[in-house]
């Protein structure tokens, strides 16, 4: 079987078509997948990291307002659509499957105007606008949060498979990953996080959240700044007369974020949809700081999902501070059932099968 899969600019639609192509691997040996993106996305390092060949098209978003970049778009439109057309006749998928991001609209449209089976995954509870217009065209549309149905007409094609994680965020084992870090049990794990580039914001708030927390020998903090945000932090922390103690920890970057969010108790970060199928997959209550700068506000109606659910506490960025973290802190320590409920129904919104569900569906079609 050749598959086509086509996603890329952000990490949250690569890493789930990565997922999506190691399942297909696996299941199936003599499987041919290609990777069409653009040099500029993320896919361009990704992808060929993962083990897979990428071929890249011209392609660029549309500004709102009519303008010299609106033309060029136009032109890079029309140029990504002879690329896409070219490299799907040489290639000849059985299937073009699409993740989401700008590349995807020239090659899945392409695709199903040559009667090639196609199919899109939307990571968000809102589709962005690419998934949108593709809807229209596409043979399946695979949605991971139930809420998302209400934005597609066609509900024939839907099918809810949740967003897939790698097997190491469903298949691990607390108390050994606590071990391993030196963890006590009867301690309180926080790990914090803005995203892979971290987020100034929640590193300013959470500098001042570990200030008060200094020494407390209950509560264990670990703050990932992302690399870019790490040197200016460190002087910070030095600045405020602290240092790297028994339960304040400062990291730039951490490789082995299955084995750190699996000994926590409480996460606090961005509600990128990827990010939440990682949490809800380890059972883990958290506090979100859904992103103000992304498309359709799209963190925020994920993160509303979980805080709907009793999962998770969500606060907007614009009422972030350090005091409502610090007294939703004070509240986990004295009630640490609070943790416990949440915990569960976070578990319960898991779709542990999300990589399986998506992997039938794409037989199912080739099949029909």
């Amino acid at each position: 079987m050749k598959v086509l899969i086509t996603g890329g600019g952000t990490g949250g639609h690569i890493y789930p078509a990565i997922a999506i192509a190691n399942k297909i691997q696996s299941g199936m040996k003599d499987s041919q997948i290609l990777f069409v993106g653009t040099k500029r996305g993320l896919e361009s390092d990704l992808v060929p990291k993962a083990g897979y060949q990428l071929k890249t098209i011209t392609v660029s978003g549309f500004r709102r307002k009519i303008s010299l970049d609106t033309v060029k778009s136009v032109g890079e439109l029309f140029k990504g659509l002879q690329e896409a057309a070219s490299i799907i006749k040489s290639f000849k998928p059985d299937i073009v499957i699409g993740t989401g991001g700008y590349v995807c609209g020239p090659v899945v449209f392409v695709a199903s105007l040559m009667n090639i089976k196609t199919m899109i995954h939307e990571q968000n509870v809102i589709p962005g606008v690419t998934n949108k217009i593709l809807s229209k065209f596409v043979n399946k549309i695979l949605i991971s949060f139930e809420e998302s149905s209400r934005y597609f007409s066609n509900s024939s094609k839907l099918v809810t498979t949740g967003n897939p994680v790698r097997k190491e965020f469903i298949d691990f084992d607390r108390e050994v990953f606590r071990n391993e870090l030196g963890i006590a049990e009867d301690k309180i794990v926080v790990t914090s996080f803005g995203g892979s580039r971290g987020a100034e914001k929640i590193n300013e708030v959470m500098l001042d959240v570990m200030k008060r927390f200094n020494d407390r020998k209950e509560i264990i903090f670990y703050h990932i700044t992302g690399e870019k945000h790490y040197d200016q932090m460190m002087e910070k922390f030095k600045n405020m007369a602290l240092s790297h103690s028994a339960n304040l920890n400062i990291l730039p970057y951490v490789h082995d974020m299955p084995k750190l969010m699996g000994a926590s108790d409480l996460i606090i970060s961005r509600s990128g949809a990827i990010t939440l199928a990682e949490i809800t997959a380890m059972g883990l209550p958290s506090i979100l700081i859904p992103s103000p700068h992304v498309t359709n506000n799209h963190q925020e109606h994920n993160g509303r999902v979980l805080e709907k659910n009793g999962a998770a506490v969500l606060l907007l960025e614009k009422d972030l501070n350090d005091k409502n973290i610090v007294d939703l802190l004070h509240l986990f320590i004295r009630d640490r059932q609070r943790l416990v409920e949440m915990s569960v129904r976070s578990k319960a919104l898991a779709k542990e099968n999300a990589t399986e569900l998506i992997y039938a569906s794409i037989l199912k079609l080739i099949n029909e």
